[in-house]
């Protein structure tokens, strides 16, 4: 299959991860309303774990879920997590728009911590897009007394734990396959969820009216992730990445029909420059751009 011929069925799974990312997000908002984001974590995993067991058990793949690295799954999910209670958080305070913009940084906290974490060379242009990314972050967050609250500094904060999560999963994926890594994720998370969320001895049980928010975030986060998956197995990143950024101004358009949010340009225009960013490192990374000439920063 050549490349013209891998963008159309990559461009389809992409629009099922932009769905599926953008209705976990509203969905995400509406359960905020009446759970704290232990709660919603502790029902998403719930949710996730029968739909992960039922597909291992269909499918004959137990046989595939080990326990030799459970210290390393477990640090993997403390990190996601850590940074998806942060964005559950986020999108109850501030702009959808700049929740996914500032979470579009994940990728260049990998560069940046990489090189700590797995050994990996920075380059002087990945240092370039590092530096190019945070400036986009800056314009995005416009940080002033006014504008710097709880909810940007969740949205900043959740790409860091992000990011840290791609770096432990690309750790275990040497050794273990996604039917593993997603029952450990689903399973752990679960009882994280529960002891957070019980920590106060006050669990909320989700009303019937809410249930369907819980079963669309627990289907949705799963199902964009499968659907990214797949659209990366599809076509090079170089592809993907591009129709992922498109998440913006639909969970603009989104947000503003739903909840009259008012699209401010200023995100628009930072989330343009860490775009830049991660395509300069995708470029670099698919040798379009000359790293054997690059020298370490």
């Amino acid at each position: 299959m050549n490349s013209e011929t891998r963008i159309l069925p990559a461009a389809l799974w992409m629009l099922g991860a932009i769905g599926s990312f953008s209705a976990m997000a509203i969905a995400g908002r509406e359960a905020g309303q009446m759970l704290d984001t232990f709660e919603i974590m502790t029902y998403r995993s719930l949710v996730g774990l029968v739909i992960v067991i039922l597909v291992i058990t269909l499918t004959g793949k137990w046989h595939q879920v080990k326990t030799d690295r459970l210290s390393s799954h477990l640090v993997r999910n403390l990190a996601h997590f850590t940074g998806q209670n942060l964005w559950f958080f986020a999108v109850t305070l501030i702009p959808l728009a700049q929740v996914f913009a500032l979470e579009f940084t994940s990728p260049l906290w990998v560069v940046v911590l990489s090189p700590l974490l797995l050994g990996e060379r920075l380059t002087r242009i990945r240092g370039f897009s590092a530096v190019l990314g945070f400036i986009g972050i800056l314009i995005v967050a416009r940080p002033s007394p006014a504008t710097l609250n709880a909810g940007v500094i969740t949205a900043a904060s959740c790409a860091i734990f992000f990011a840290l999560t791609v770096i432990f999963t690309k750790r275990l994926t040497r050794h273990e396959g996604i039917a593993s890594i997603l029952f450990w994720l689903t399973g752990m998370q679960l009882v994280m969820g529960l002891v957070m969320a019980g920590w106060d001895g006050d669990v909320t049980l989700p009303s019937l009216a809410l249930l369907p928010w819980i079963l669309l975030i627990g289907c949705a986060g799963l199902a964009a992730h499968f659907c990214f998956t797949n659209a990366l197995s599809i076509a090079p990143a170089t592809v993907v990445v591009p129709f992922d950024f498109a998440r913006l101004p639909v969970i603009a358009v989104l947000a503003m029909l739903i909840y009259g949010e008012s699209v401010v340009i200023w995100t628009f225009v930072g989330a343009g420059l860490i775009f830049v960013a991660n395509y300069l490192n995708i470029l670099e990374a698919a040798g379009r751009i000359g790293t054997a000439r690059a020298d370490p920063a």
